[in-house]
């Protein structure tokens, strides 16, 4: 009988002993998997039903688990040293209660993204760079399995029929998913990890996100109720500023946030969370962001906030932002502002709607008062870069203007990003508004050295 069936049916211990003094580091890697395999299965069998799916009970849960698993090591015959069962046991808890190998990055503060490329190849983002990392899974089959328990809860699924899929994790994180035949090296997982306590705007500031100048001037527009998209690159941290953008909103007010996939913390007591639905396997059912914009507006908002927009909802936010839903917030994906009201435009066309140019442009300037411009630096660094008023038209144009920029201005000694942010010395043209809403801002936080 070969060593992997000993392993799995407990016979030849004599034989089993013999081997496993050199501890389960050293067995073959078939070996250690069917012992694993045979722990996992007694596990499933012998914990209590309830345990399983009460979170309450999740530490009952991890000492019925690493009770069990320590009996079946007993009963192997194997010679395992304290460490390898420590490790033995952490595996099988990962995997029953967490998400198996990424389980420990999960919960590794310091690491923002994780990407499972295959089974055996995983980087992260950790502190802005990205790297290898030794977590690998066991087979595709396993990359699956785990990606199918963050999607089963969420009521998505994923298979050859439907082989992309966005989710979420409990805890907000972002989940992308892409498998064969559309993956071509195996099952791809993509996860954009939230900090289990939100950033705060000094958080920003102390990041060198943007200047506590920037901060009391985007303090006053939110309180001041201005439409304000955040514009950025992938992984320049839009989202990030917006959670922090939303934490200025008066707790008095009604707040509707619509996401593809929930990800928003809003710290708020008066928060209603829209999320929207994909097709189902007959291809029916999909609610769409645009829907929920649209819905939206029959529930009584003070503000809407949108976590992206990419289609044909722009339409209908613009729409909501020029008849009375002003405050709104959203993001983007642009380069640059003046890149971002072109994607605005093409996203309105793509709504279906036959308006000419002018008129959609007309609808941008007189609904958006601020652009953010956030960018992502070769560091791992993330800056905003502009802050931007929408002045209006002239002639077919929508005419901008910068009030805070960001210049760079080489490396310091450590390699990171060097720079500068410093208002450019002009005072926004909705001055008078903020004004009139109670809201004065220092005489010198335009003044060019003042930020």
């Amino acid at each position: 009988m070969s060593l992997l069936k000993r392993l799995e049916s407990g016979t030849d211990r004599p034989a089993l002993q013999a081997v496993g003094k050199r501890g389960v580091a050293g067995l073959p890697h078939d070996p250690e998997r069917a012992l694993l395999s045979s722990i996992h299965q007694a596990i499933v069998r012998g914990v209590k039903p309830e345990l399983l799916h009460d979170a309450d009970k999740e530490s009952e849960l991890q000492s019925s688990i690493a009770e069990i698993a320590e009996r079946c090591l007993n009963e192997s015959g194997l010679v395992i040293s304290r460490q390898d069962r420590l490790r033995i046991v952490q595996k099988l808890t990962d995997e029953i209660t967490g998400f198996g190998p990424i389980t420990a990055l999960l919960n590794d503060d310091h690491v923002s993204e994780i990407m499972v490329n295959s089974a055996r190849q995983v980087f992260v983002e950790r502190k802005g760079r990205l790297e290898a990392c030794d977590v690998a899974f066991r087979d595709d089959a396993h990359v699956i399995s785990v990606i199918e328990k963050i999607v089963a809860p969420l009521g998505r699924r994923i298979d050859e029929s439907s082989p992309m899929v966005d989710a979420r994790l409990p805890d907000g994180s972002r989940v992308n998913a892409i498998i064969p035949p559309l993956a071509l090296r195996g099952p791809a997982l993509t996860i954009r990890k939230f900090s289990r306590d939100p950033l705060t705007i000094d958080s920003l500031i102390g990041f060198g996100t943007l200047s506590p100048s920037m901060a009391k001037f985007l303090e006053a527009c939110v309180l001041g109720r201005l439409n304000i998209v955040v514009s950025g690159g992938t992984g320049s941290g839009k989202t990030t500023t917006l959670n922090c953008l939303s934490a200025f909103i008066p707790p008095d007010e009604r707040i509707v946030t619509i996401e593809d996939a929930a990800e928003l913390q809003l710290k708020q007591e008066h928060v209603v969370t829209l999320e929207a639905r994909p097709p189902n396997i007959e291809g029916k059912g999909a609610v769409s962001i645009r829907d929920l914009v649209r819905n939206s507006l029959r529930m009584r908002p003070n503000r809407v906030v949108i976590g992206e927009v990419r289609g044909g909802e722009a339409l209908d936010m613009l729409q909501a932002m020029n008849t009375g839903h002003d405050g709104s917030l959203t993001t983007g994906h642009a380069n640059t502002p003046r890149d971002m009201l072109s994607r605005l435009e093409t996203m309105v066309l793509m709504a279906g709607m036959d308006l000419p140019v002018r008129a959609i442009r007309e609808q941008i300037a007189s609904a958006i008062d601020v652009i953010v411009q956030q960018s992502r630096f070769r560091d791992g660094s993330r800056k905003i870069t502009h802050i931007c008023e929408i002045v209006g038209m002239e002639g077919d144009i929508i005419t901008l203007q910068d009030i805070f920029l960001y210049t760079q201005g080489g490396k310091d000694a450590a390699g990171r990003v060097a720079g500068e942010f410093r208002p450019t010395g002009i005072r926004p043209s909705f001055s008078k508004k903020l004004l009139d809403s109670g809201i004065q801002l220092p005489a010198d936080l335009f003044l060019p050295r003042g930020g």
